[in-house]
């Protein structure tokens, strides 16, 4: 009934519990821990019994400075009266005991832990609770040093976190922290944060730019906005199973490859019509700003609360979930997409500026395309400053031929 993540850890579990040949120590004879509650009468002799321990009629006690029932503290050690248990329980004798003794009142969802106590605090709570006490359990790996090598006080390869969070900033380090694989070591990699810096600042330099046109209650109308949107919505159905799988680190991926694709791609081509004053361009950049938000908001939990401040009231981690249906052809965008990308390598292998004017765009595809591809020549003319696109008619798939001016 227990639902792993990653679920090969279930047969490192159950080839464990079926390999059990013993009974489970309650102690390991340590210094610190809960006392065993027990006490024990000594004969004439002073020999404990053992085999008839005197129970507590309380909770909680202390066998080494509580008196049992009946006696009284002189008595302690002396023949004819009784002694405490010395021993203290094992870790996973008491922690394992936190649903019952804790009173929780239903199941929970998902208990995160270590790969080294599935066999301990995992067992040990599933065997003692009534009933199964999380329905998903999700096992972490381990975090290694750049050389991914165990850290280690001795071997003097520590790294403390509040260094890290000075030098690269707290999202940034939960980046590279998400981006993690569950059950997966992860060696500590300070390149990764600063992607992550730099993504957090790409969050708040998009949010200013579309933040920057005037709020409408218009909608989205126009093909290339509806095609963006029908994209996002695909992102969003990703992230959201991702995240149902406790896949932190897919769901932050392709949440990253999409934002990334319309801030490269998607803003370049509307720019243009945005400044003009399109409120369908306005309108789908904002719904895409609400939505890219709340996505990242799990992983980059401080620049999306930043950036949502801006324009929302309340906190973007009280906000519903996103969701989105459109009945936008996603592959308009894909191809004026590869159509902008063909424009800006022929500038930029002619070493010329982005907004170098081009004499024409000779676009190469068989007639559904050219025809799919008319409601956003206006946007692919006016991002890549172009003075005419033209077809030729063939039955491959769709290629381009740029002219500079």
């Amino acid at each position: 009934e227990l639902i792993w993540h990653p679920p090969h850890f279930q047969v490192r579990y159950e080839h464990w519990v079926n390999g059990l040949s013993g009974d489970w120590l309650v102690s390991r004879q340590r210094f610190f821990g809960v006392p065993i509650p027990l006490w024990y009468q000594l004969s004439e002799e002073g020999e404990p019994d053992y085999d008839r321990p005197i129970r507590p009629t309380w909770m909680p006690m202390d066998p080494s400075s509580d008196t049992p029932p009946g006696y009284e503290e002189s008595q302690r050690g002396k023949p004819g009266g009784f002694i405490g248990e010395p021993d203290v329980f094992d870790t996973w004798a008491t922690s394992t005991l936190t649903p019952t003794i804790a009173g929780f009142d239903g199941q929970m969802d998902l208990r995160p832990q270590g790969p080294e106590i599935i066999r301990t605090w995992l067992f040990g709570t599933v065997v003692r609770y009534p009933q199964l006490p999380w329905r998903h359990t999700m096992i972490n790996g381990w975090i290694l040093d750049p050389d991914r090598k165990k850290m280690s006080k001795s071997v003097g390869n520590v790294v403390t976190p509040l260094s890290l969070l000075h030098e690269h900033s707290p999202d940034a380090v939960r980046y590279w922290a998400a981006s993690a694989t569950p059950g997966m070591d992860t060696a500590l990699d300070s390149g990764q944060m600063r992607v992550g810096r730099r993504l957090a600042t790409k969050i708040l330099n998009a949010s200013q730019f579309v933040l920057g046109f005037p709020a409408s209650d218009a909608v989205p109308i126009e093909p290339l906005d509806l095609s963006m949107l029908a994209a996002l919505a695909s992102t969003v159905d990703d992230a959201t199973a991702a995240l149902h799988d406790y896949d932190f680190g897919r769901a932050l991926a392709v949440t990253e490859k999409f934002f990334w694709h319309f801030c490269d791609d998607y803003l370049e081509l509307v720019k243009a019509r945005a400044y003009n004053g399109s409120e369908s361009a306005r309108a789908a950049l904002r719904t895409a700003l609400a939505i890219l938000l709340r996505l990242f908001a799990p992983m980059l939990p401080f620049v999306t609360e930043e950036a949502w401040s801006w324009w929302q009231s309340g906190s973007i981690h009280l906000a519903s979930w996103p969701t989105l249906s459109t009945d936008g052809d996603p592959g308009l965008l894909s191809l004026a997409t590869q159509a902008i990308g063909a424009v800006r390598r022929a500038k930029s292998t002619a070493r010329v500026s982005m907004r170098a004017p081009m004499a024409s765009l000779a676009i190469h595809c068989d007639a559904p395309t050219w025809d799919r591809l008319q409601p956003a020549l206006p946007d692919l003319q006016a991002a890549g400053v172009i003075a005419t696109i033209t077809h030729d008619l063939t039955d491959t798939a769709p290629t381009f031929t740029p002219v500079l001016a």
